[in-house]
């Protein structure tokens, strides 16, 4: 099986988790994508979507699936995105396509988190995925510094503007063994914005999919 069917496969697992009335949140993605493209044979059930970026709200649009502004909603029944690594303890990084900052709060907003992934990209330790971590732009050169500290290798994402028009540093050469206690680490440096860890809000299931169909862990 391809790695894009297997990323069909878990988009349409993930609408078992779709109830009527219900607002839900829409990650940013190639998976995602693909979750997009089922949930527009339900749009009718659906409240609303919240979107996570710019690029999932124009694709909700083009779909005409009833978009909603995060402030208007008390709270999001389910969020549905992918990620760019995850591990059997639901912990993840994410912002791969920029949009982590969105993706941490609409996580933070939502009820239940699941997490849509292929088998590709499920790990035993976080780091092999450079991690992405947005920053004010003036704070760029200093939060770098401070990055190297730590012992990672920052690389600005060259071209790239955040929806919050801020830059990304993606940071290689990490091997996460504590995700929790980097993501605080990380987001108490002065010009930090957020990073793409989720480990203290995780996923509170992933839906894998593999040769063998969609495996669930939670």
């Amino acid at each position: 099986m391809t790695q894009d069917e297997k990323k069909r496969q878990v988009a349409e697992a993930a609408l078992s988790y779709i109830k009527p009335g219900m607002t839900i949140g829409v990650g940013t993605g190639s998976t995602v994508s693909y979750f997009v493209e089922c949930l527009a044979r339900v749009k009718h059930l659906i409240d609303g979507a919240v979107a996570s970026s710019e690029a999932t709200a124009e694709r909700l649009r083009r779909l005409k699936i009833p978009l909603v502004d995060l402030n208007s909603v008390h709270e999001v029944a389910v969020y549905i995105d992918s990620s760019d690594e995850a591990t059997r303890h639901l912990h993840l990084i994410k912002g791969g396509g920029g949009a982590l900052t969105r993706e941490k709060i609409v996580a933070a907003a939502s009820r239940q988190f699941v997490c849509i992934i292929d088998d590709s990209k499920l790990v035993n330790v976080l780091g092999r995925f450079p991690l992405p971590v947005e920053v004010i732009p003036m704070a760029r050169s200093y939060v770098a510094r401070e990055i190297v500290k730590l012992g990672g290798q920052p690389i600005l994402r060259n071209g790239v503007t955040t929806d919050n028009g801020n830059l990304i540093l993606d940071v290689r050469n990490l091997s996460i063994l504590e995700p929790v206690k980097l993501e605080v680490t990380l987001n108490n440096i002065a010009g930090v914005v957020a990073n793409g860890i989720f480990a203290r809000r995780p996923a509170d299931l992933l839906l894998v999919g593999s040769d063998d169909g969609v495996r669930i862990l939670t």
